[in-house]
């Protein structure tokens, strides 16, 4: 699975009051929730993200309440993949389970900079300033269920593999 986008830089302890404020949770039409993402931290950054971009975080991205609302509001604004030093488990799991990408890794980058980014061969590349950096390689049971977007799609695909039989 290859990805690559524009960074946009946010801090740690990006919480998911800050991700998607509680005031939209009264919806869970996918749309709605990507209008208002981010909206804590930039009031301005579901107008100006674009298809595969990608948003480079500090420690703790995701922390706060278990809402599934975060990583969906993220994925439906068109953001490809996640970069943190480290995650909200709960975050990080949500995230796998709808078809985001999250990547644990500390990267040299500034906002504006275009990422590469190889999960099954396991590295992310600058294309500003050349650098490489190594990480973990996604397993290929991850890989499928990202590339299936998410966990109940990958579910559904093989269920319908086996009763093909």
């Amino acid at each position: 699975m290859d990805l690559k986008g524009k960074v946009w830089e946010f801090g740690s302890n990006i919480d998911t009051d800050v991700i998607i404020p509680g005031r939209y949770l009264r919806t869970f039409n996918p749309d709605d929730l990507s209008a208002h993402v981010m909206e804590g931290e930039r009031a301005d950054f579901a107008n100006k993200v674009q298809k595969g971009d990608i948003i480079v975080g500090q420690w703790n991205f995701g922390c706060g309440s278990s809402r599934e609302q975060a990583p969906i509001a993220i994925k439906n604004a068109g953001v490809d993949a996640v970069i943190a030093k480290s995650f909200a488990r709960i975050f990080y799991r949500n995230a796998i389970n709808v078809g985001l990408p999250v990547i644990t890794a500390d990267i040299d980058v500034n906002e504006g900079h275009v990422l590469e980014i190889d999960l099954k061969k396991g590295y992310i590349h600058n294309l500003n300033t050349d650098k490489f950096f190594k990480i973990k390689s996604f397993k290929d049971f991850l890989l499928n269920i990202l590339l299936d977007g998410g966990l109940v799609n990958n579910y559904l695909k093989s269920k319908n593999k086996n009763t093909n039989i």
